[in-house]
């Protein structure tokens, strides 16, 4: 008799983007990563889908800093990791993909796993967690912190990785390089990720408005 471990990591797929509209390579991308996961829920919200969920699931508090991020990719930010701590899954940037079988990538036992960059430096486009997980606390708390200080960061350093790699205990979480986890950019580009966003990318967007509404 085979004893099977259970998933502590449920099996969710959780991506975001501005528009539930889709260019083909960002379609292709989607397609691709469902090969790749076919026992997984796919589960996919834009933007205004996002604040209901943080109002409906977070004491006003965080859903009031949230609504103070003025930049999609920010809100994107904070979103993954709320989104993760309430119910747990794998969250995917729209432009990324698995490079192996997700389900030999998080596999039975696994209570989270992030990625890391070429630098080894984590990264936040792949996070994969189970609920109430106390190092994605470490990142909601930082982040919410950063939103009410006031200090005037960019997105990378207010919501993004530079979080994860000042808070988290790099001897205590489970991570895996990119190459062996998840990928980005390799069916889409910029030009097909924003196709219907007139501002582009959120490395433009940041220098044009505030990334936080100011009181």
């Amino acid at each position: 008799m085979t004893i099977t471990q259970p998933a502590e990591v449920p099996r969710i797929i959780w991506q975001t983007n501005f528009t539930d509209q889709a260019t083909l390579p960002v379609y292709l991308n989607y397609l691709f990563n469902r090969l790749m996961a076919p026992s997984f829920e796919y589960r996919f919200m834009i933007t205004a889908a996002r604040a209901r969920f943080i109002e409906e699931n977070y004491p006003g508090e965080i859903f009031e800093a949230f609504s103070r991020l003025q930049v999609g990719a920010a809100q994107a930010d904070f979103w993954r990791v709320l989104v993760l701590q309430k119910h747990g899954g794998v969250y995917l940037d729209i432009d990324a993909h698995a490079v192996w079988p997700l389900a030999r990538i998080v596999k039975p036992g696994m209570e989270e796993l992030f990625v890391t960059t070429k630098r080894g430096d984590i990264s936040n486009y792949f996070i994969a967690s189970k609920p109430d997980n106390p190092h994605l606390q470490k990142v909601i708390d930082a982040i919410y912190a950063n939103i009410e200080s006031g200090e005037e960061k960019g997105i990378f350093h207010l919501t993004g990785p530079t979080v994860y790699n000042e808070v988290l205990p790099r001897d205590e979480v489970r991570t895996a390089s990119y190459r062996y986890t998840c990928n980005q950019g390799n069916f889409t580009n910029e030009y097909f990720q924003y196709i219907d966003k007139p501002q582009g990318k959120w490395t433009k967007e940041q220098y044009q408005v505030d990334v936080v509404r100011k009181r």
